[in-house]
């Protein structure tokens, strides 16, 4: 935290007023199911990105990173939906842009309020570790508190778990309609409302969250974060072109969400029905979606709905309702799920790639219990569940894979489930 205080002082000749930070976060379970309505099982990671700032009342955001060169600068009035603020600093000022849209901030203290900001973060970039909505988080917490320091009347967002929600609503627009990365909630969801040493149930049709008993240190057993190094881009379209076609075939189905579709607690024997439906509808001219498209979306569905199907085992598994022991049995079916997961994100969803593929085989065949790609794909981070005593054994046959294909090497992290944003000085 100290690099970003001094980072602000050599910007911009002073101390900073306050610093915030938010975490990264790798996701356990429910990949590609946040924009469809289905529930993601997030944690929060130590690693953050910190944001040292000071108020300003000329409506001015001024900006400089650790991460990148030069000082980034634009009023409010120069945001909007396709304008000029590009790369990181397109997250520094969509949020307050975002903020005032959606009623957060009053419409003339948004006039005048700006700030100047330092950012340095921990956070591996590109990793598919959700550095931009960390980045997004944090800044979020800073505006909400300049916002309220400069009227008394204001409530502290931050303050309160619906508060927190709103933020985080506020800076998916952000990203969606500034950033030009059409993500759904998790990230955010996570970042602002993580809880300490508990992986997070969020549901993400109302992005309600509950805490899941999943203590993997506890079980003797990690969660190994494998970095591929591979670029992670969410903004190239592939991203978008998924969630496009989900959204078709929900329109289609007549139903709010994906999710909705299975009018009930997802599970297996639904999953067959709903596929079976599907598949038949496709031959129905009415529709307004051709043969040809409806088989184009049919594996993109099959991922969706069965990725639902996954996180409800997960739940039940670990359920303190639930007749499931609790020995390795347990830890051995959150394995397969792992593994099930990532041939479907590779296989129907189309969203691995090689790095991905050779890290998640590895880890496999080095004894790790499961192992799946984790984020958006197309490059980023795979997770692996491995014995505790074996995370260095595993992290070298994924290394050892690496080399073997003349791969960028890898990096290596053991995710332990931290806190959300929050206010550091």
């Amino acid at each position: 935290m100290n690099g970003v205080t001094d980072l602000f002082h050599a910007a911009w000749g002073f101390t900073p007023d306050a610093v915030f930070s938010a975490p990264g976060r790798v996701n356990l379970l429910g990949e590609h199911v946040d924009y469809s309505g289905g529930t993601v099982m997030p944690l929060a990671l130590p690693q953050r990105t910190f944001v040292a700032v000071s108020p300003r009342t000329d409506g001015v955001y001024q900006a400089v990173s650790a991460q990148a060169e030069g000082v980034q600068r634009a009023t409010l009035a120069e945001v909007a939906p396709g304008a000029t603020a590009t790369g990181w600093f397109s997250y520094v000022v969509g949020v307050p842009w975002a903020m005032a849209h959606e009623g957060l901030i009053d419409e003339d203290a948004a006039a005048h309020l700006g700030l100047d900001v330092a950012v340095d973060s921990t956070v591996p970039l590109g990793a598919g570790l959700s550095s931009s909505a960390a980045l997004e988080c944090a800044i979020a917490l800073a505006v909400d508190h300049a916002a309220s320091a400069t009227d008394p009347t204001r409530a502290l967002l931050a303050a309160t778990s619906e508060g927190r929600r709103r933020l985080a609503a506020a800076c998916v627009r952000a990203e969606n309609e500034i950033a030009g990365a059409s993500t759904g909630g998790m990230d955010q969801s996570i970042a602002l409302q993580a809880r300490e040493g508990s992986v997070l149930s969020i549901d993400c049709r109302d992005f309600s969250v509950a805490p899941v008993d999943i203590d993997v240190a506890g079980a003797g057993l990690a969660l190994l974060v494998i970095d591929t190094n591979a670029p992670h881009r969410l903004v190239d379209g592939q991203y978008a072109q998924r969630r496009a076609a989900c959204e078709d075939a929900r329109s289609t189905l007549g139903v709010t969400t994906l999710r909705d579709a299975f009018d009930g607690a997802p599970t297996s024997e639904r999953l067959t029905h709903l596929l079976a439906d599907w598949e038949r509808g496709a031959q129905d001219p009415s529709r307004n979606t051709s043969p040809a498209q409806a088989a184009r979306i049919t594996p993109l569905l099959r991922h969706a709905w069965s990725e639902m199907v996954r996180v409800q085992q997960c739940q039940d598994l670990f359920d303190d309702r639930s007749t499931v022991p609790r020995d390795g049995t347990r830890w051995s079916r959150l394995g397969r799920l792992l593994n099930d997961s990532h041939l479907s994100l590779r296989d129907d969803y189309r969203v691995s790639c090689p790095e991905l593929d050779v890290a998640v085989s590895a880890a496999q065949k080095a004894g790790a219990l499961g192992a799946r790609m984790t984020g958006g794909g197309f490059g980023g981070s795979a997770i692996a569940l491995v014995h505790g005593d074996d995370v260095s054994v595993v992290a070298e046959a994924v290394a050892e894979a690496f080399e073997a294909r003349h791969l960028t090497a890898p990096a290596f992290l053991v995710a332990a489930p931290s806190g959300p944003a929050r206010r550091e000085t």
